[in-house]
């Protein structure tokens, strides 16, 4: 697989990195929020409109206390993801800033298209369609048949939180803390009041937000370190 770095289909607005650690259990609520305009996939509803940020992580502990003391739980303890991003020869998809993305984690294949990024003042946002998949090595085979290609692959381990008070919703507002080789983050995915709420709380502002993809912050670490950019895997760990 080759990385082409000439179509890089998302923002560079990025912050620097933080080390790499283990992830604590925290446990505990943040107000219920109403959920917005939702998709039923494969039993589960879920917003087609997706609103999100990153946030650098440098003391994992400090932000599990925090997390712990907002009141959120852990409802996906810390699991390993493989991600695959999938395009045509032409790059069309990059070049349309769409994505097509195949995922194995926790033992299920997520497949997931992700539309253009949508005028937002500070936050990520974009149309989202995303559904289980019953054999996704089999779907990857499909895919490449039908001539697109895996562009970039990514690796990271995740850990899931929702608030107590949320976890009963049927599309709760989610922190997932990832590890990933250039660094640690904190995602947070919701509305916008909810997100500037809980990254108020957690002691950032929104200037520490990041609206990049992984994509994007691996290709700015590989310049900032002068290196060839590849794929943002771990070393040592074979890829699937």
């Amino acid at each position: 697989m080759q990385l082409d770095t000439g179509a890089v289909p998302f923002s560079d607005n990025v912050i620097p990195s933080a080390a790499r650690s283990d992830f604590g259990t925290p446990m505990g609520s943040i107000g219920p929020q109403k959920s917005g305009n939702l998709a039923v996939i494969w039993g589960k509803r879920k917003p087609l409109l997706e609103t999100e940020i990153k946030l650098p992580v440098r003391d994992r502990r400090l932000v599990a206390k925090q997390l712990a003391q907002l009141g959120f739980k852990v409802i996906k303890p810390r699991h390993f993801e493989s991600n695959y991003l999938f395009d045509f020869p032409d790059l069309r998809l990059s070049k349309s800033r769409r994505l097509l993305r195949l995922r194995f984690a926790a033992g299920e294949s997520l497949l997931t298209f992700k539309g253009p990024p949508l005028r937002a003042r500070r936050y990520a946002r974009r149309r989202e369609v995303e559904t289980r998949v019953g054999n996704g090595a089999l779907l990857r085979e499909v895919l490449k048949s039908l001539e697109l290609r895996e562009v970039f692959a990514y690796e990271k381990f995740r850990t899931v939180f929702v608030a107590a008070a949320q976890a009963s919703l049927h599309a709760p507002p989610q922190a997932a803390f990832d590890e990933t080789p250039i660094g640690n983050y904190l995602e947070l995915e919701g509305p916008a009041k909810w997100i500037d709420r809980v990254a108020s709380r957690l002691g950032y502002s929104p200037r520490d937000y990041i609206t990049a993809t992984y994509l994007s912050l691996y290709l700015q670490n590989c310049r900032t370190q002068g290196r060839k950019p590849r794929h943002m895997v771990f070393k040592g760990r074979k890829q699937r």
